[in-house]
């Protein structure tokens, strides 16, 4: 009886839920639809292509070269490389300077989720806040674009979530469903509920007893992140890294940016716009041109820790959606090994964050409240972990970052310098719209309108799920090498394939690997 009460309270507040989100999903499609209408009219052609990639050499002698370029970025994360692609293929001359390695920092360091965040809608439910809504419905629309636009790179992944009381089977079952009703015609794959027997039968590590059931709905995963620089080297005008960025000069429409190489050696470069786009250095960036300037950027940890891979199954990942401090804790294959994170607290601005002995006992801890007794979860398992800093815009005094949205903001300081902040991994393409046509419009730049939506990542234009099979066929690879190598390169595969060493063996023929238990092979480096 209790139950059914349960069932029927729910179902009631969830039919209301239900009605209000698919109003505003409505709504939002209407909007976006009408938008992508105007954008098809009003866009020009795409900027040329390139051939072939310019080396590093060849990079660094073109940005000492003196000219002057439209669009400047500062920071070779998902952001910065989405903002320099946008720029480029709408005409706009183009350079883009990193520090480090490209994605190296945040980017490279998430839980390789390509998602709309399930704990976000049930925020933006509860609190009845639009904006959260409009981020979640904005990411789910970034998601369907990432997948399309880079297959090789990415796809679609079950998630389980393990259900221990029976009032939550019909509370979280409305969840998800909301969750694929905002996706929309966008939705990977239907949510379900499963059995506990069928549960436990496609993650049979999880703990048995009070175990009710389970639903499992789908998000995308994006195991590496090989977002940037390959590709983008083939639009812009500049890209390259290992640069340190010295307090620049502006003056009237015109920036003069100096830099220094790894030497120290230092020239400048003039630019109509600069865009800042450095993460959790934002604010470091942005007092380079005022130092009155005040802090817009309140960072927060994320701390991940890898598993081997008999912690989860090979095609399921699990969420931990209520944790014992309220955090929500996702359980991941990735690489062949687990993937568990993420922590979400304040921490101070490093260029090397480094995860705290703390953070990883609380996810093991976690870890251990969904797996069986006879999984025996050991601080000595755990075999690598990262932190990773979440660049939160906030007010400064907020202390609370687990409560704040990822939503982004694009700012202008009265030089001109453009900043966007804030964001998602998922929406960096729309975030690097929303940047580009602020500077357009600050800095009267001839330029059409984006021309990201649609375009299709390097390796994705000729990449099947059967690609791998004609390098096996053609060049004698290992069927694991080649997997790996379809997956990452796409359809630029066969270049790799066609430097990659004979190995002097019967079999394979070629593509001698820098690990024996890693499908890495020399041709790589």
């Amino acid at each position: 009886m209790a139950f059914q009460k349960a069932v029927k309270g729910t179902a009631l507040i969830g039919g209301g839920a239900i009605a209000t989100v698919f109003g505003l999903s409505q709504f939002s499609q209407h909007r976006n639809k009408h938008g992508a209408l105007v954008q098809v009219q009003a866009a020009e052609a795409v900027a040329a292509r390139k051939e072939h990639l310019p080396t590093r050499e060849q990079q660094l002698v073109a940005l000492q070269s003196g000219g002057e370029f439209d669009v400047l970025v500062i920071g070779g994360g998902a952001t910065g490389c989405g903002c320099a692609l946008d720029a480029a293929t709408r005409g706009l001359k183009t350079a883009l300077l990193e520090r480090d390695d490209f994605s190296s920092g945040t980017s490279s360091r998430s839980t390789k989720l390509i998602h709309g965040g399930v704990r976000y809608l049930q925020k933006a439910i509860m609190k009845l806040d639009f904006e959260q809504y409009r981020m979640v419905k904005e990411a789910l629309e970034e998601r369907a674009h990432l997948l399309q636009s880079a297959p090789h790179l990415s796809g679609a992944l079950p998630i389980m979530l393990p259900i221990y009381k029976w009032w939550q089977l019909p509370y979280y079952w409305i969840g998800i469903k909301l969750y694929d009703l905002v996706a929309g015609s966008q939705c990977l794959k239907s949510s379900y509920v499963l059995t506990k027997s069928r549960a436990l039968e496609l993650f049979p590590m999880l703990r048995r007893d009070k175990l009710v059931g389970a639903i499992v709905y789908y998000d995308g995963a994006w195991p590496l992140c090989l977002l940037g620089a390959p590709g983008l080297c083939l639009w812009a005008s500049n890209v390259s890294g290992g640069l340190q960025i010295v307090p620049w000069l502006s003056a009237a429409c015109l920036f003069i940016v100096r830099l220094a190489d790894k030497s120290w050696k230092e020239f400048d470069v003039r630019a109509k716009c600069v865009i800042n786009a450095t993460g959790p250095f934002t604010d470091s960036v942005r007092k380079m041109d005022d130092q009155e300037v005040p802090n817009i950027c309140q960072p927060s940890a994320g701390v991940h820790i890898v598993m081997p891979g008999y912690y989860s199954p090979d095609n399921m990942g699990l969420l931990d959606p209520d944790t014992s401090d309220g955090r929500v804790i996702f359980f991941l294959p990735w690489e062949k090994m687990t993937i568990a994170g993420t922590t979400d607290s304040p921490t101070d601005v490093t260029a090397h964050p480094i995860p705290t002995e703390e953070d990883i006992n609380f996810i093991l801890c976690e870890v251990r409240n969904y797996l069986g007794p006879d999984v025996e979860v050991r601080r000595g398992d755990v075999l690598a972990a990262w932190s990773g800093i979440r660049p939160l815009v906030t007010n400064p005094d907020s202390k609370d970052t687990q409560s704040l949205s990822r939503n982004h903001v694009v700012t202008i300081s009265d030089s001109g310098l453009v900043t966007i902040a804030g964001g998602k991994w998922t929406t960096y393409r729309a975030m690097a719209r929303d940047t580009i046509d602020a500077a357009v419009r600050e800095h009267n730049l001839e330029a059409g309108s984006c021309q990201t939506m649609g375009l299709q990542l390097e390796g994705a234009v000729d990449w099947s799920p059967t690609l791998y099979i004609r390098l096996v066929q053609d060049y004698g690879l290992e069927s694991e090498v080649a997997q790996h190598l379809a997956s990452t390169y796409g359809d630029k595969a066969f270049e790799v394939a066609k430097i990659a060493q004979v190995t002097g063996k019967r079999w394979p023929i070629v593509g001698k690997r820098l690990v024996s238990e890693f499908p890495y092979i020399e041709a790589e480096v």
